[in-house]
């Protein structure tokens, strides 16, 4: 299959639901269609920030379709195929890449726990039934376990396995990572804030939770940062730092789904155990996007 870099500012797709928890299929469309005009440089359907762990396989089988449909080709579609249970993450493989998907994003398995050794046979057995490309996903926040340099390493000299998702937070690990990769081994940041960081050490791009809201500003910013232009990216960063920090200031994606909402994009909807935002912090999240120079609904 070859290697295939990703490269840019790609979005961690919400899934928007309809007032009584549906899919709601419309809204999608046009939040996808948006991106890509916006000039995002991919999209992440059924991430964490899609909701993932709350939607059945047919309804993410159901966005990964629409998704690409809009994308048509345009962008990379990588599906969130995760899952803790490696008899799953198969399934959750194959299932997806039949809907169009073009990579596979696969979490390091959450809850269980594995050690380093358990990682590599997971990854490996997920990227060796995988038709499609498969992109690791660090995210110790989540999966209460990190995945060390010489376990991401090991895994980047599998042909099927063309990228890592840095988001341990962990500066000096991820600049580890970027200086001994394979060539074709891209390294994108899992934090918005460290995007600048990240690339100015070599690495490739970002998977953005706040491009949901600021496509076109995200792409401008890894744009800057891929030319050699860290002023420009530095400049940028500073300008959306506030948003950055408010799309966490409750579990993600509660932010980023009510600042989608002050811009009439999509409905404040989440599913269980989610909640919509604390009111307390709806004036930061509408000051941050002010200062993005969001134009709100």
């Amino acid at each position: 299959m070859g290697r295939c870099t990703l490269r840019g500012a790609i979005t961690a797709l919400v899934t928007p639901f309809t007032s009584d928890g549906r899919l709601d299929e419309p809204a999608l469309r046009a939040l996808v269609a948006w991106q890509v005009e916006q000039g995002i440089d991919g999209v992440v359907p059924v991430g964490s920030t899609g909701e993932a762990a709350t939607l059945s396989l047919a309804e993410r089988e159901r966005v990964v379709a629409i998704a690409a449909e809009v994308v048509a080709g345009r962008v990379p579609v990588i599906a969130g195929a995760g899952s803790n249970d490696t008899a799953a993450a198969l399934e959750n493989s194959r299932v997806l890449a039949g809907a169009g998907a073009t990579h596979l994003l696969h979490v390091s398995p959450m809850y269980s726990k594995p050690p380093q050794r358990g990682l590599v046979a997971h990854f490996r057995a997920v990227a060796d039934a995988a038709t499609i490309p498969v992109v690791l996903y660090n995210v110790p926040g989540r999966t209460a376990s990190n995945m060390e340099v010489e376990t991401q390493l090991a895994l980047a000299e599998h042909p099927n396995i063309v990228a890592t998702k840095e988001a341990s937070g962990n500066i000096e690990q991820i600049g580890e990572i970027i200086r001994r990769r394979p060539a074709g081994f891209a390294v994108l940041s899992g934090d918005d804030g460290l995007t600048a960081d990240v690339m100015a050490r070599g690495g490739d791009g970002v998977i953005s939770v706040a491009s949901n809201a600021v496509p076109a500003a995200m792409h401008a910013l890894t744009a800057a940062a891929a030319r050699g232009d860290l002023a420009a990216a530095r400049a940028l960063h500073d300008t959306l730092a506030p948003l950055f920090n408010a799309a966490f200031v409750e579990s993600n994606p509660i932010p980023i789904k009510a600042a989608l909402t002050l811009m009439g994009r999509i409905g404040n909807v989440l599913r269980l155990p989610l909640v919509p935002l604390d009111a307390r912090h709806e004036d930061a999240v509408r000051r941050a996007l002010a200062s993005a120079g969001v134009v709100l609904a």
